[in-house]
């Protein structure tokens, strides 16, 4: 009978040794994968503070690009004053240089290694001596774009009728070219017909204040008496109407009627990956500079004050001379002004000067303008609006972090930097430090809030009218 259940408790204890290592290998299993999903989901915690520790430095070196950038502007004048005795010499007024041309290198100190070392060998001096220059760890990528280069949309918010049909006549001289047509032959993205006038006058309506349609006619006496202004937007679905107000950005150009994707890539942003390609903006003082607007807008507006019958208007060969003439000079002056004035620019279009002698030989024959006096009101050779693009870049393992700020900057109040310690609060004097007495003891000019306003007004690095981050 023992001998039996002995038999029974060895055969129950064979059955049951199994049960053991069952229970530790699930065991181990269920562990393992605890620690595989805590070892991944601290993994991503890790790389998401990286990220984002990488995107805050990369802002804040964007930043720093941004602020060198204004700087680097703010220092023409004093550049500008520096030459003027060369130029007094010659009887001519100094032009002004265009130093942000050369922002790459003039920053490269304050940027990377390579920055540093490009400026070394540009100028020649040992910048390792330098204190608190480099960023340490991140870069840098400047473009700054002259907004007063290019067609400005918004002169149409304004409300004055004379500056309505100048900025009519830039366009239809841009837009205008017969090679164009089938673009304003098809239908646009909201699978509408819209020639050259209604663009151009679409354009305007949205910008302008009023309720007249404008006619975008430059051969009626008024072209903004041309009706009322319809609901075409709701008419054909869309949920909105014109705004009659100035645009904010370049993106709400996409709105208004007949821009679609082949008008934007021809006339307003050929290639997004260059900004300074583009022919249009929302930003600009009202006049073009004619010393760095591209050898399209010239043509334009060139073609937009000229006689119906200027050879160069109508003649694709011409016009093919005039814009390799142009590229040409620019090239070979490496971003020193073409003109030292309005005059001179027209006089070169007519045929006078050395440079217009030049575009004679390029077989481009003398422009007749139908008003020179409303030709200088249109362009100018100052700029005052420009729009900074800067790429901060934090580079890591396998990666790199990159984020775009997007300013504009308006110069036209901005005093020299040799006057920034004059405040308008103080009567022109220096501004005093806490607790000292003003010059002479002189009590200080009330802060009015009209002074107030005219002293944040003076920044000499401009004002910031438009601020984006990517």
């Amino acid at each position: 009978m023992s001998g039996r259940l002995a038999a029974k408790r060895r055969k129950r204890r064979t059955r049951e040794r199994g049960v053991a290592l069952i229970l530790v290998l699930g065991a181990i299993t269920i562990l393992t994968v605890f620690l595989t999903e805590l070892q991944e989901g601290t993994s991503a915690d890790v790389a998401a503070a990286v990220a984002e520790r990488d995107a805050l430095k990369a802002e804040y070196v964007a930043r720093s690009g941004v602020n060198l950038s204004r700087l680097l502007i703010a220092t023409e004048p004093t550049i500008r004053r520096a030459i003027a005795p060369l130029f007094m010499m010659l009887k001519r007024k100094p032009p002004q240089i265009p130093v942000w041309s050369f922002s790459d290198m003039v920053l490269g100190p304050f940027n990377d290694e390579a920055g540093a070392e490009a400026f070394s060998g540009l100028a020649g001096v040992d910048t390792s001596t330098g204190k608190n220059l480099g960023l340490g760890g991140g870069s840098f990528v400047v473009t700054i774009v002259d907004e007063d280069s290019k067609l400005d949309l918004n002169v149409a918010a304004r409300g004055e009728a004379l500056t309505q049909m100048r900025f009519a006549l830039q366009l239809l001289g841009l837009i205008g070219p017969p090679q164009y047509n089938e673009l304003f032959e098809s239908r646009d993205g909201d699978g509408q017909f819209s020639d050259r006038a209604a663009i151009c006058g679409a354009l305007v309506d949205w910008a302008d204040y009023d309720e007249n349609l404008f006619g975008c006619d430059p051969t009626a006496t008024n072209a903004s008496a041309s009706g009322g202004e319809d609901n075409y937007y709701q008419t054909i679905g869309l949920d909105y109407l014109r705004k009659n107000a100035a645009f904010d950005s370049l993106d709400e150009v996409r709105l208004v009627r007949g821009v679609s994707d082949d008008f934007w890539a021809t006339f307003v942003d050929p290639d997004p990956g260059d900004p300074k390609s583009r022919l249009l903006t929302v930003w600009g003082q009202g006049r073009i500079n004619v010393n760095n607007a591209n050898a399209q807008t010239l043509w334009a507006i060139v073609c937009g004050f000229a006689t119906d019958e200027t050879p160069l208007c109508v003649d694709p060969v011409q016009a093919q001379s005039f814009v390799m003439g142009v590229q040409l000079a620019q090239s070979l002056l490496q971003g020193a002004p073409l003109f030292t004035s309005e005059k001179d620019f027209v006089n070169v279009m007519k045929g006078k000067g050395p440079l217009g002698e030049i575009l004679v030989t390029l077989n481009v024959q003398p422009v007749t303008f139908k008003s020179e006096a409303e030709l200088r009101k249109a362009i100018t050779t100052e700029s005052k609006m420009f729009s900074i693009y800067v790429d901060g870049v934090v580079p890591g393992r396998g990666r790199e972090t990159r984020v775009r700020i997007h300013t504009v900057v308006d110069f036209r109040s901005a005093v020299e930097l040799g006057e920034a310690g004059f405040s308008p609060l103080f009567g022109g004097m220096p501004q005093p430090l806490p607790g000292q007495q003003p010059a002479n003891n002189e009590a200080p000019t009330e802060a009015t809030p009209e002074a107030i306003a005219a002293a944040l007004a003076s920044n000499p690095a401009g004002n910031v009218v438009y601020w984006r981050i990517e």
